[in-house]
């Protein structure tokens, strides 16, 4: 069995639309624009979620929940992230620890840094300090878009001691 730890790196990216709901880590964002995307559009999970996929050696998010689907039109990015989580685990892997930077020029989240990290430690299961969010802006370069890195370290999950 592999017991050294796994890296994964995701990425994704989405234009910003008006009156599109910005839904960012899994916490919804007061904004006039969010990502577009046949999803909710949450690139920060979307790039989480496929960290989590890569690390682990699965298929990634496209081919798992592709958006030509219908029956994932609008559907919350935590349950694609749930679904990576379960198959992970599934292979004997929990993440460790996370490190995401979100690239946007709005909206500004450093007043909502601190929810979005704090759901993303519990939909990871981790310790806030095993999570750590950034935010960067394009320096005007482009404002019509937001995307995501996410790089997640697994570990080996530890079998359950038996009682003697």
């Amino acid at each position: 069995m592999d017991h050294f730890p796994r890296i994964g790196l995701g990425w994704d990216r989405h234009r910003l639309q008006s009156g599109r709901p910005c839904w960012l880590a899994g916490v919804e964002i007061p904004s006039p624009v969010g990502p577009s995307g046949h999803s909710d559009g949450d690139v920060l999970l979307h790039a989480l979620t496929d960290a989590v996929l890569g690390a682990a050696g699965l298929d990634d998010l496209g081919t798992l929940f592709p958006d030509t689907d219908p029956q994932w039109a609008g559907a919350s990015s935590t349950m694609f992230l749930e679904a990576a989580l379960r198959r992970c685990h599934n292979r004997g892997w929990k993440v460790a620890s996370a490190d995401l930077v979100l690239v946007c020029d709005r909206p500004k989240i450093s007043p909502f840094r601190g929810a979005m990290r704090k759901r993303l430690s519990q939909l990871l299961q981790l310790a806030e300090d095993r999570v750590n969010l950034k935010g960067k802006t394009t320096e005007g370069a482009n404002s019509e878009y937001m995307e995501a890195q996410a790089v997640v370290l697994l570990i080996r999950e530890m079998p359950a001691q038996a009682s003697g």
